[in-house]
């Protein structure tokens, strides 16, 4: 065989081997559909996490009112508080304290969005996202992460209460 020959099946070999890569990464890729179902299963999920976390600060500390979160801004759960200080002689004050974790809206970027948000007596102590891209989402990362934003606010707060 001479070489125009063998250099033609080359070609060949490198067009079917390239070919048989793009559908085997077409066949990997999610769809939008698959994408937004597996977003609205995760959201669901950490959704939940966040509800049952926020419900036990809430049980810790009665002043904190809970609220469950749904919204444009995305669906989770908050707890705030209002404290008045003051009195005898001294102005008085509102004292303003919030915690407000929520699961982002599903958006063409195929990722899977966490915001907190805190305040601790009208200091804001906690401003954060996380993210991961919905074909390696790690649930229980999410979790862990939710917990561990949780615990570092009550943390703070207690320090000041």
């Amino acid at each position: 065989m001479d070489f125009e020959a063998r250099l033609h099946k080359a070609i060949q070999r490198g067009q079917q081997t390239k070919a048989s890569a793009d559908h085997e990464r077409q066949r990997a890729e999610m769809t939008d559909e698959e994408c937004k179902s597996l977003h609205s299963r995760c959201r669901l999920q950490l959704s939940e996490h966040i509800e049952h976390c926020l419900k036990q600060v809430a049980d810790h500390f009665p002043a904190f009112d809970y609220d469950s979160v749904m919204s444009v801004d995305g669906w989770g759960a908050k707890v705030n508080r209002e404290d008045i200080d003051g009195g005898a002689g001294r102005t008085m004050s509102k004292r303003y304290s919030r915690l407000e974790m929520l699961i982002k809206p599903y958006t063409a970027t195929r990722i899977l969005e966490l915001a907190a948000r805190g305040t601790v007596r009208n200091k804001e102590v906690v401003s954060r996202n996380h993210f991961q891209f919905l074909a390696e989402v790690d649930l229980e990362g999410f979790k862990e992460l939710i917990s561990q934003w949780i615990l570092e606010y009550v943390e703070k707060f207690s320090a000041v209460e």
